[in-house]
C-alpha cells in the first residue's frame, strides 16, 4: 500500500467509480425498462408459418443432458441394494439360522414372510 502514498492525489481520486460503465447508471440500478412486453428471454415471436433456427450450442447441450440423465438412470438401477432394512433381514435370518439350524428355517412357515 505505500505505492498509493507516492500517487498524486489527481490520480487517486480518478480511481472512485463514477457512476460504473453501464448505460442506466451501475449494474445494480434499476433497468430502463417500463413494463411487461410478455417477450420471453428477450426473444422476438416468429411470424407464422416459420421455424425457429436451433443456436450452435442447442444440440450439444440437450444431448449432454440426455445422455447424462440416461447414465444416471441406468447407474442407479444397477446399483445395489444398501438399504438397511435388506441388511437388517440378513442379520436376522443369519442369527435364525445359526440357533435352529439351516434345515428348520426351510420347513417354517415364517421364513416367508420376512
Amino acid at each position: 500500500m505505500s505505492f498509493l502514498k507516492r500517487l498524486p492525489l489527481s490520480t487517486l481520486r480518478s480511481f472512485r467509480t463514477r457512476g460504473g460503465g453501464f448505460p442506466g447508471g451501475s449494474f445494480w440500478a434499476d433497468g430502463q425498462q417500463t413494463g411487461r412486453n410478455g417477450i420471453l428471454f428477450g426473444e422476438t415471436p416468429l411470424a407464422p408459418g416459420q421455424k425457429r433456427k436451433w443456436e450452435s450450442w442447442e444440440l450439444t447441450w440437450y444431448l449432454t443432458f440426455g445422455g447424462s440423465a440416461l447414465f444416471l438412470w441406468i447407474g442407479l438401477q444397477a446399483a445395489p441394494d444398501s438399504r438397511l432394512e435388506t441388511w437388517a433381514r440378513k442379520q436376522a435370518e443369519k442369527e435364525v439360522s445359526d440357533e435352529i439350524g439351516p434345515e428348520m428355517i426351510k420347513k417354517a412357515e415364517w421364513s416367508k414372510t420376512l
